[in-house]
């Protein structure tokens, strides 16, 4: 028997490079925990916002024109998508996740923030909010995720703050964290019950700062806006403020986020073009979903000054075409990273900064403006979705977006 020698290192040559690849693939799944795709094809290319396709906004955004254009801001994802076709509580389909927003990143567990909250229609939950307005501080993280998976949420975010370290100068790890919800029933098995406090502990962990992913990811996996696929948006804008005409500037930066999951389609609105009204599609009877929106600043403000800039973004939310329906749980927190150290008990007294209310106008634009285009980013930065029982919702259409704002404007 005559054996070709070139054959059998070709072979063995095979057999190594098989070998190895499975070690890299085995080696990869043990760091990464996978999580399940998307059951229908999703082509996703570059990231296109809404200033990609020409759409005129207000004001001068940060460099990430995100939430983490704020100093100190880090935002992180669980997104949880996994099965097909009929409804079966308990298996799926899941089209959920988390969002976990840090004021100060690691930091925010022992140096919280001047926060002020502000409900616009209360149709929904946000923990830990009675303690924000009677304090004036908000403690730790936020998280944002579904309706029925608050309160696994809150308990997470107690267990992580325990694991993070000792416990406060009273001997407690107490803590009343803010979690906040919108619905995803519409896509997800959301009496499933998926979101676990794993997921809440990678969405704290991997908190990071910088440019951010938009629409069907975290908090926003399953969300519907304006009756097209919703989410996640952000925005921010740079403020100058001047004590004279004749002053320099004073340079700060407020930035929003948003889970998107509030309006009808006839109700978009698009820098002032009624864009809802030309795309005509139903996705459900009657509104059913809500807003939860996040405002971070670096101007030092007081909590119930905070309070009047989450009021803002009422007004930013109009531009888009809402009338917050009865159903919508519209609830909206505002912190500023400034003044650092003043919860401290180890001194009586603390000095702290503050802006004017006569020259907040600034910065109410900002919240204004940020927050219509961070709606918009939600819409656009986005992909179509099928979920529970086939139900499928559309993504706004960049190409019939661009017609209409050229034929309209």
């Amino acid at each position: 028997m005559i054996v070709d020698g070139s054959k059998v290192k070709s072979k063995s040559f095979a057999r190594l490079l098989l070998l190895l690849v499975l070690v890299i693939a085995l080696d990869s799944r043990a760091r990464e925990p996978q999580k399940s795709p998307p059951p229908t094809p999703v082509t996703i290319g570059k990231t296109v916002r809404a200033r990609d396709l020409g759409i005129p906004f207000e004001g001068t955004p940060g460099k990430f024109n995100a939430i983490t254009d704020v100093p100190g801001v880090e935002v992180g994802y669980a997104t949880l998508i996994s099965g097909d076709g009929k409804l079966e509580v308990g298996k799926g389909p899941v089209r959920t996740g988390v969002t976990a927003i840090l004021p100060r990143g690691r930091a925010s567990l022992n140096d919280p923030v001047y926060g002020g909250f502000f409900s616009l229609n209360g149709n929904g939950e946000m923990t830990g909010t009675a303690w924000v307005e009677e304090s004036g501080f908000l403690e730790g993280p936020i998280i944002i995720t579904n309706t029925h998976s608050v309160g696994v949420a809150r308990d997470a975010v107690i267990a992580w703050r325990i694991r993070q370290g000792p416990a406060d100068k009273t001997g407690y790890w107490w803590s009343l964290p803010l979690v906040a919800e919108t619905w995803d029933g519409w896509l997800n098995d959301i009496n499933g019950f998926h979101v676990k406090p794993d997921d809440v502990w990678h969405a704290l962990d991997t908190a990071d700062s910088g440019a951010l992913k938009e629409g069907s990811v975290g908090g926003g996996t399953g969300m519907i806006c304006y009756e097209f696929k919703g989410g996640n948006g952000t925005a921010s804008r740079k403020i100058d403020i001047r004590a004279s005409k004749n002053a320099s500037p004073q340079n700060f930066i407020v930035g929003v986020f948003l889970q998107a999951n509030f309006g009808r389609r006839p109700q978009l609105t698009i820098a002032g073009v009624p864009v809802g009204k030309e795309i005509p599609g139903e996705v459900y009877k009657e509104e059913s979903g809500s807003c939860i929106a996040v405002v971070a600043t670096d101007a030092p403000l007081l909590p119930n000054q905070l309070k009047r800039l989450a009021r803002r973004v009422s007004l930013g939310l109009a531009r888009t075409g809402t009338i917050s329906g009865n159903g919508s749980g519209d609830l909206f927190i505002a912190f500023s990273t400034a003044n650092p150290n003043v919860v401290n008990p180890d001194q009586v007294t603390h000095n702290v900064q503050t802006i004017p209310n006569d020259l907040m106008d600034p910065l109410f634009a900002g919240v204004v403006q940020a927050t219509e285009e961070a709606v918009v980013n939600a819409l656009i930065d986005n992909h179509s979705m099928t979920g529970r029982d086939i139900h499928r919702v559309d993504a706004l259409p960049h190409d019939r977006l661009r017609e209409i704002m050229k034929r309209v404007r």
